[in-house]
């Protein structure tokens, strides 16, 4: 693959993923990060967006499910890659099909596992408490019509100590998110073939 690819990422909170990833390919040769969006107007990911000089948006759930005008920002800014960074809402068919293998989402669990409609953040951790598992971790995977069902790109596992409440389990969670997430984003991209469809 030749030319700088882009990426646009997509946040519903503080935006904390997205900060790293950003910072992470800021002087990156090859890679960029063009476009922050949210569907929150009070998202905090809107200031660390400011604060690294990238362009965010804010949408609503008609611009992102029925009129397209968030596809249509991302065909705009010629985003290569769009990057799910703590974003709860289902991603639209119109979308997942125009970047088709391209969208990425980073998921708290070792999927299959804790995955599903309702399984984000703390709900996730409580999950795995419950059941007494004894390791967790994080899954990087593509983005399909259903929650938490794409293709598998990365796993890392972490220890769950018998001690552990939902935040310290989440600690250590978030400690993965930061090591990998940005490296899996890069190597997916210098190994994919296909990206947009035309």
């Amino acid at each position: 693959m030749s030319g700088v690819k882009h990426i646009a990422i997509l946040a519903s909170g503080s935006g904390t993923n997205a900060e790293n990833i950003a910072k992470y390919f800021k002087e990156h040769p090859d890679v960029k990060v063009r476009l922050i969006g949210t569907n929150k107007s009070d998202a905090g990911v809107l200031d660390r967006a400011k604060t690294l000089g990238i362009t965010s948006f804010v949408f609503d759930r008609k611009a992102f499910y029925e009129d397209g005008s968030v596809l249509q920002k991302l065909i705009d800014n010629d985003i290569d890659v769009v990057v799910l960074a703590g974003f709860l809402w289902l991603v639209p068919a119109q979308l997942i099909s125009h970047y088709s293998g391209c969208v990425l989402n980073i998921h708290p669990a070792l999927l299959p596992d804790y995955g599903g409609k309702g399984m984000y953040g703390h709900h996730v951790h409580e999950a795995v408490l419950a059941s007494k598992e004894k390791i967790s971790g994080i899954t990087i995977h593509t983005v399909d019509e259903v929650y938490d069902r794409g293709k598998m790109i990365f796993q890392a596992s972490c220890p769950v100590h018998d001690s552990d409440t939902a935040d310290t389990l989440a600690k250590r969670i978030h400690s993965l998110e930061y090591r990998h997430f940005p490296i899996a984003i890069e190597q997916f991209i210098h190994t994919a073939v296909v990206f947009k469809t035309t």
